[in-house]
């Protein structure tokens, strides 16, 4: 695995920077040991999840006939939406172009049930090189936990912060739902730095296909502290059903009106 500075980080070494982190930094990580994952190291991690869940305690909810279900709504809902929304995604995607020239889409590997990563699309809301400029804005983290938020990144574009206030830059999100990658419900796919500083428990969050949205969306998104994110997301893992999942969906519709948390 690779760090800041091209070192070689062992296991050890990560797991010294979770705990220190976690135990005296009540302000959220504004170190990540590892910023970029080759294949190899990318493998290492996702075995060492699988390994890691192996032994959880958490017990998933729903048997195959609500898997059948889910993925079947997953498909025909997602395939609507995209439908629909297809000229005003075309037309933000042009007003991103305009505004820098770049590529209005922007692709990013995250991590799913079991560890399996993919790539997670979005309109693009932050300029080009926003990735390789991340170690200058890391320190900034303004979140209690391992998920990077910051109320003034530099690097968000002046489009890029009327799309996330409005969860626009989601949409394309709908593409990754038809293809099985993500469900409408579940918990927030999480990028694989930081999934390098979870303790075990805080990893029972891949225990089930990553989704749109889920509790913590619906109520407050960003306002909501790290840990009572994770519990959330247990909750629904244990507690999950069809009943559930439409009262969520039709919860997020309200907090992406009211643009609850969104920033």
């Amino acid at each position: 695995m690779i760090g800041l500075k091209g070192q070689q980080i062992t296991e050890d070494d990560v797991t010294e920077v979770t705990l220190k982190s976690l135990e005296t930094d009540k302000t959220g990580v504004i170190d990540y040991p590892i910023l970029e994952f080759d294949e190899r190291a990318l493998n290492l991690l996702c075995t060492g999840i699988q390994e890691t869940l192996k032994y959880s305690k958490v017990m998933p909810a729903g048997g195959y006939i609500y898997k059948a279900v889910k993925r079947a709504f997953d498909f025909i809902a997602s395939l609507l939406a995209l439908l629909i929304l297809l000229i005003p995604i075309g037309l933000v995607s042009l007003l991103i172009y305009l505004e820098d020239r770049g590529n209005p889409f922007f692709s990013q590997i995250r991590l799913t049930e079991n560890g399996k990563p993919f790539r997670m699309y979005k309109l693009r809301s932050m300029c080009m090189d926003a990735e390789s400029r991340f170690t200058e804005v890391q320190k900034e983290n303004k979140s209690d936990g391992l998920a990077f938020k910051s109320d003034d990144d530099p690097r968000i574009t002046k489009i890029g912060k009327f799309i996330r206030k409005t969860s626009i830059d989601e949409l394309p999100q709908f593409w990754n739902v038809l293809k099985g990658d993500m469900s409408l419900i579940g918990p927030r796919p999480p990028l694989p730095r930081e999934v390098v500083l979870y303790t075990p428990e805080q990893m029972d969050r891949l225990l089930v296909k990553g989704g749109l949205s889920c509790i913590c969306q619906t109520e407050g998104r960003s306002d909501m502290e790290f840990e009572k994110w994770v519990e959330t997301d247990v909750e629904y893992i244990k507690t999950r059903n069809a009943a559930l999942d439409l009262k969520l969906l039709f919860k997020t519709a309200a907090a992406v009106l009211l643009r609850k948390g969104a920033k």
